[in-house]
Parts: structure tokens; sequence; C-alpha cells
């Protein structure tokens, strides 16, 4: 089949790999303008166009595809890029994490004279998060389970209906970025299938979404990085997981600034009277101990400004690891009442 690929991120990227090495044709790549990133803030390509310069497919960059937006040169991107879609042949549009929205101008082109429509990628099992950031949330919101939608895309918001539905189970430990890596895996795995399946002339059940138990994925703010220890143990190891790689947990100790990147609810923790929430009440191997509003967590990596992610026990003991209490406890009373 002649597909159109729209997406950015490497999430994105893994299916239009998966789709290119199962013998169809991407004929046109839509993904986001390049961007400034990294220490020196160079323009920086999508992982969509990096592989597509690599297989020499056409490449667009608008900044949007709606026909009549008020800047007369965005404008006029979006209306080179309908144009562009117009005149070309394809039988379908793929959409993984493309960042802007399709308009209805779009998808109406998507579906005409006899092609399959737009087929989108959704990381949750629908009608469940919908929005932009489903991964996070499930974490952070402590679901057993979520999964993939490959959905036939309407005007709504991740309101069509699917036609093919994958779950996983989300283990105590799963982080965004080990449950990203698993549903891109099962993301590209499912998009192949109904792409085959189309190919094959095999019918696709298209089931409509359930009007219950609709909940939003609301995009992550970097102003929600901060911990907030007077939750509970079990709200703030999902957190920590929840926001690993992006925008990573971030609290303070002694003024200095740290992001934490692991945790897990410990089997058993120290017993310390008279503690508050963020007060550190010891060592456990590489990890560190930590007094939230209810129960205690045990914080497994972190990072100081300008170094890397290390064992916590080594960032809060000035990179000297140790398992020693009486260490640990020279440290405290060095700096105080160690609190994060």
């Amino acid at each position: 089949m002649k597909i159109v690929f729209a997406g950015t991120p490497e999430f994105a990227a893994q299916a239009m790999r998966a789709i290119e090495s199962a013998g169809h044709q991407i004929v046109l790549a839509l993904t986001q303008p390049d961007r400034r990133a990294g220490r020196g803030m160079h323009l920086q390509a999508s992982p969509v166009k990096v592989f597509a310069q690599e297989k020499n497919i056409p490449v667009l960059q608008p900044e949007t595809l709606k026909l009549d937006h008020a800047d007369l040169q965005k404008r006029a991107a979006a209306q080179e890029a309908y144009q562009y879609l117009s005149d070309i042949d394809f039988d379908a549009m793929v959409v993984v994490a493309y960042g802007l929205i399709l308009p209805q101008d779009v998808l109406d082109l998507a579906s005409r004279d006899g092609r399959y429509g737009c087929f989108n990628i959704h990381a949750s099992l629908l009608p469940r998060w919908r929005g932009a950031a489903p991964i996070q949330r499930a974490i952070e919101s402590g679901d057993e389970r979520t999964g993939v939608s490959i959905m036939q895309m309407d005007a709504g918001l991740d309101t069509g209906d699917t036609v093919l539905v994958g779950a996983l189970k989300i283990t105590p430990h799963e982080t965004s970025a080990s449950l990203h890596d698993r549903l891109a895996s099962l993301g590209a795995e499912l998009m192949v299938k109904t792409l085959d399946d189309l190919d094959k002339g095999i019918a696709i059940l298209k089931t409509p979404q359930p009007s219950v138990g609709i909940t939003y994925a609301e995009k992550i703010l970097k102003n929600e990085a901060e911990i907030n220890w007077q939750l509970s143990a079990t709200e703030i190891d999902r957190h920590i997981r929840a926001f690993n790689p992006f925008p990573g947990s971030t609290s303070s100790l002694q003024g200095e600034q740290l992001k934490f990147w692991n945790s897990c609810l410990p089997s058993k923790a120290p017993e310390h009277q008279d503690t508050v929430p963020g007060q550190i009440v010891g060592l456990s191997g590489d990890g560190v101990f930590v007094q939230c509003g209810v129960g205690v967590i045990e914080v497994l990596e972190m990072q100081k400004p300008g170094g890397k992610r290390i064992a916590a026990s080594a960032c809060i003991s000035g990179g000297v690891s140790t398992n020693s209490l009486m260490r640990f406890e020279k440290l405290t009373n060095k700096l105080g009442d160690a609190h994060v």
C-alpha cells in the first residue's frame, strides 16, 4: 500500500520503520519543523525526518495544516502541503504523535477516491487517556494496565472508532521510558497488521468508543515536576516514575535542586520517630529512604545540577557511595537535618 505518514518523535519513527520493512511504500512524511535542542541549541530534525531522509522519502514540515490560518506564511505552507497531498497517489494516512491537529479538509482528502482514511496509533486503551500524555498519566494514576488503540481518525480529540486494540500490564517498577518502548513496539506491530489486512482485502471491524470511562491525559508541564512530599509514598513513587524521562521529578536539598529519576516502595523501611515529610531517614545500598506524608519511599537514582544520573546514596553523600548508616548520620549531622 502507498502510505502518507505523519509523525514526529521516536515513538512514531518506530512505527514508520516497521511499515516500511513490511513492504508498504511511504510516499510522503509529514513532521514537525526542526527544533533547537541540546546544549548548543542547534536545529535538530525529528526522528521521523531522519528516517525519511535515509529512505529518500519526501518530507514536508508545515507549522500548521489549517488552510485558513491567520498567519499568511503558515497558511501558505499549509496550502502547499494540502496541494501536495491532493496531487500524489496514496491509499491511507498513518498518524502517530504528529503534534498537529488534522483539520477536516485533510481527513476528507484521506478518504476521497476510495482511500481508507487516516489511522492513528494511540498509546492507551481508549476512551481512557485521550489526549497528549497517555503514557505518563497512566503511570501517575496507578493504572494496572494500558495498551495501544489503532483508531480511525475523525475530527474529535481521539474520539474515532477503534479497529485494533492490544493491552499491556504496567509493572510496579515501570517508568514512562520503559513503558514508551514497549508500547511503541506493540503499536508498530498492530499498525502493520491493520495495513496488511487492508491490503489483502480483509474487512476491519470498526468499534465505536464507549461513552463511559472517558479520561483526558493533559500535556505534561514542567511546573508539575516538583515533588510534594506531603503526599503518600505510593503517589510520590508514581510521580517519579511517570516523569522519567520528561521532565524529571525535582526537589531540593540544602538549596540545591535535584532531579529524581527512579524509585520504589520498599518492602521494609527504617522506622523513625518525629520525622517530617521530605526528611531522609536512611540509606539502603544504592538507595535513599525519604519520609513521605504517609509511608516511606526508596529513591534509587538522582542527579545534581550539571551532573550525571547516579545512585541516590552517592548523590546525597557527595559522590561517596556507602552502606554505612554511621557515615550517613555524620553526613546529615553535617548538613543539619537533611530534607528534600
